[in-house]
């Protein structure tokens, strides 16, 4: 039995470095492997720099965001600081304006004038010709009455006394036929009597009639000598 086993030879000439050096299916499966470790690897650091990114612009728009919410509110802040102080201002000039209107009603006249709208009216107490009238008045700071308008003209009416003739301020002496005022106010304003001024009808009798007055017995005025001795009205600004 040995001697059977001892004739036995043992092959032992295989070159272990075949097995090392082996190409074939499974070395192209671990290169492909690799190559797909090595993709994924790197799309892992793609998406990692993506996300970081957009973590990064998230922070930039949100502060952007914050930004522009402040100066929004700063604007609507300013808006309304702007409203305020308009309505401050209106509030100022409704005041400036009622102290105005105050202060025009405050406006008075002498004891004894009576007043309407911005003047005061005075009834003399004596009796003279126009010219006395006239100087009368500017005495006391006026001159005699400057008729301007129908509720001018009312007022008088209801002011003079019954029966009572007085001068106004209306004369033609300069040249016939052509009335002013005594002030220069042209005579737009004309409330003659029918038939006035007729200068003593042309009656070679009568002195001309160069001044005007009225009274509380006929309505409208009326055209007298100037001479002629009756009460007058004075007028000056309250």
């Amino acid at each position: 039995m040995g001697d059977i086993y001892a004739n036995v030879d043992y092959d032992k000439s295989v070159d272990p470095r075949l097995s090392t050096n082996q190409t074939g299916p499974r070395s192209s499966e671990r290169r492909f492997h690799g190559a797909i470790v090595l993709c994924l690897g790197l799309l892992s650091v793609f998406l990692l720099a993506g996300i970081i990114s957009l973590g990064v612009h998230s922070v930039e728009l949100s502060s952007i965001k914050a930004n522009l919410t402040e100066r929004l509110q700063a604007s609507d802040n300013k808006s309304s600081s702007l409203t305020e102080e308009r309505d401050r201002l209106n509030s100022s000039l409704t005041e400036m304006a009622k102290e105005l209107d105050r202060l025009k009603q405050k406006k008075t006249c002498p004891a004894g004038w009576r007043m309407f709208s911005s003047s005061c009216y005075l009834l003399s107490a004596e009796k003279g010709s126009w010219e006395k009238g006239g100087q009368d008045c500017r005495e006391r700071g006026a001159d005699l009455v400057v008729i301007e308008s129908s509720e001018e003209q009312t007022l008088l009416s209801d002011f003079i006394k019954k029966d009572t003739w007085y001068w106004i301020g209306l004369t033609d002496r300069d040249e016939e036929g052509t009335w002013k005022w005594v002030d220069g106010t042209p005579l737009t304003l004309k409330n003659w009597r029918t038939g006035q001024p007729d200068n003593g009808g042309g009656d070679q009798q009568w002195v001309e009639e160069d001044c005007a007055h009225i009274g509380s017995t006929f309505t409208g005025w009326n055209d007298l000598s100037c001479d002629y001795v009756m009460y007058w009205i004075c007028e000056k600004k309250a």
